[in-house]
């Protein structure tokens, strides 16, 4: 009697058995092609399974498990093999940094490279070499890190001359308008003090100097350029001062290796800020550091004039094209740029949501403080939403510092861009945006205070990146920006000898530690220098013809109400 009562149950299971093979083997083949119909009949399945599973005693095989249990496990295996494959392909930006392997707050190496830029025993003193009666005068252009190359270019540039460099005059001017005068943002007696032994400098031209002859030396202008193009001026004019305008990158970045090392020692070392600017600077640094151990600082350029500027394109439809258009027209002969050939060529301004992405691919997580320097951001807070969202902690001059501390600086722009110098530069990490002036002197900067890390995006790489993120797995996309990063990471040696931008590269002032001893990274050799001289010699961009214009001394700079090109996107 009991073999009765079991049977409709066996036979009940077999039945359920013959279900269960069919549909799965109608289901395997067409799970590649129908994965939704696949899932919602497994499903169904599941449902009926327990249904009738429920209704029917508990039935045993020969090893005693449940068998409702190995087809429920059976099934979710293969439901959560499926669910992890569709996981698996979506790009989701994690929390955390991850686990790249190394610290994202040093630098390989840094430790066996330091700043150097003591002179040679070659090198002549100002006493020795200097003329009595021979004044080099310079006018800055563009905003406060394009104007400081010129400063430290023209303390080169006076000692070619064996002139008196008088302290330079600052652009007032230009887009920025930005009334300080040299003694408002820089120590002026310390400048003169520091630089002492290589170049004498005055503040004022003296009265008994007479007239002033005005030109403009050629781009890139190396040693025999400023000999055999500026020196005659005083010799056949008969004068005592010369002034070169719009002095910015008017001196080679190939010179030799005293030369150069005079160029370090006016930038890294007699260029101070004034106090109160050095004061606030720190505050804001200090602040940050309150908040965390470490902290990251970006220089952002995303300013609608700076995207005018670029000529490019970032898909806010025709509201940005004529917004942007309608800036573009301020400066009548900037040409039109194709926004995806710019882009493709690594010219356009990296988003914020972009920086976010790249930093942290690079190993930086939600929890990692970042100060932003920064003018007005096209788009507004909108913009900046993708980059706080994947970093919260968010901090700029404004949230640290109050309404009344910033007052006598806010109504300058060259003073609040040295604020931000000044965080940015005494930060564990400085990132980029862009590759503009203050970008390339800072990075110049903590390569010589010991290869401080220094992201520079790579952003030919980077755009194609960027482009098909949404096609690949984070895995894969964040490995792809730690390859695409490899030579843009602030690293020792990262270009070669005589390659790249002196004020970003300043190889020559950098030595390699070896024992209690420091070795040049670059070779001394000096018919190297010469060849490198008589090769930028050819490449030097010559300007107008010498113009004399008498007693112009504070009066007679040839400046433009509208900017050179490159002045905004320089900066």
């Amino acid at each position: 009697m009991s073999m009765m009562k079991k049977r409709p149950h066996r036979d009940e299971l077999i039945g359920l058995q013959i279900l269960h093979g069919l549909v799965f083997r109608h289901h395997s083949r067409r799970r590649r092609r129908f994965p939704l119909f696949s899932a919602l009949s497994g499903c169904l399945l599941l449902l009926l399974f327990a249904v009738v599973l429920f209704l029917s005693p508990p039935i045993f095989d020969h090893t005693g498990h449940h068998h409702r249990l190995i087809l429920d496990t059976s099934f979710n295996n293969r439901v959560g093999i499926q669910i992890n494959a569709e996981k698996e392909n979506v790009f989701r930006v994690p929390r955390s940094g991850g686990i790249i392997g190394r610290d994202v707050w040093t630098s390989n190496q840094s430790n066996l490279f330091c700043g150097c830029s003591n002179a040679s025993n070659d090198f002549r003193p100002a006493t020795m070499k200097t003329e009595p009666r021979r004044y080099l005068l310079i006018a800055t252009s563009g905003g406060l890190n394009q104007q400081r190359t010129g400063i430290v270019d023209a303390v080169v540039a006076a000692y070619i001359l064996n002139a008196t460099l008088v302290v330079p005059k600052l652009d007032q001017k230009s887009f920025w308008k930005d009334a300080s005068n040299f003694s408002e943002i820089f120590n002026v007696g310390w400048f003169i003090k520091s630089l002492a032994k290589d170049v004498k400098i005055v503040a004022q031209l003296p009265e008994t100097a007479g007239r002033i002859i005005t030109t403009r030396s050629p781009r890139k202008c190396n040693k025999k350029c400023y000999e055999t193009r500026i020196v005659p001026i005083y010799q056949r004019k008969r004068v005592q001062a010369v002034q070169l305008t719009k002095f910015d990158y008017r001196l080679s970045n190939r010179l030799d290796m005293d030369l150069q090392k005079l160029r370090c020692r006016g930038n890294y070392h007699a260029l101070r800020f004034t106090a109160p600017i050095l004061d606030m600077g720190m505050k804001l640094s200090q602040r940050m550091r309150a908040k965390s151990n470490h902290y990251v600082a970006l220089h952002l350029r995303f300013e609608p004039d700076m995207l005018a500027f670029s000529g490019c394109y970032y898909g806010g439809g025709v509201k940005e094209t004529k917004e942007l258009a309608s800036i573009r027209k301020r400066w009548k002969t900037l040409h039109t740029k194709n926004p995806e050939k710019e882009r493709r060529h690594g010219k356009c301004p990296l988003t914020p949501e972009e920086v976010g992405l790249m930093l942290r691919a690079l190993g930086f997580g939600n929890d990692v403080h970042i100060y932003v320097a920064s003018g007005e951001v096209y788009g507004g807070e909108e913009t900046l939403a993708p980059l706080k969202a994947l970093f919260p902690n968010i901090h700029t001059k404004e949230t640290l510092a109050s309404k009344e501390e910033l007052a006598e600086f806010q109504s300058y722009s060259s003073r609040m861009a040295a604020l931000d110098f000044i965080v940015c530069d005494e930060s564990d990490v400085f990132v980029a945006n862009n590759n503009g002036n203050m970008a390339k002197i800072l990075a110049g900067k903590r390569r010589y205070s010991g290869h401080k890390p220094t992201i520079r995006p790579n952003a030919k790489k980077l755009y194609r990146l960027f482009n098909v993120r949404h096609n690949m797995t984070w895995n894969d996309f964040a490995s792809h920006i730690r390859t695409s990063q490899v030579g843009f990471m602030g690293e020792p040696n990262e270009v070669k000898s005589g390659r790249g931008e002196f004020h970003e590269h300043p190889l020559p002032c950098i030595c390699q530690k070896r024992g209690d001893s420091t070795r040049n990274v670059v070779d001394r050799n000096n018919e190297s220098n010469k060849e490198d001289e008589e090769q930028y010699l050819s490449e030097t961009e010559y300007a107008e013809e010498d113009r004399v214009v008498p007693n112009m001394r504070d009066s007679g700079l040839r400046s433009s109400d509208q900017p050179e090109l490159d002045e905004i996107l320089s900066e």
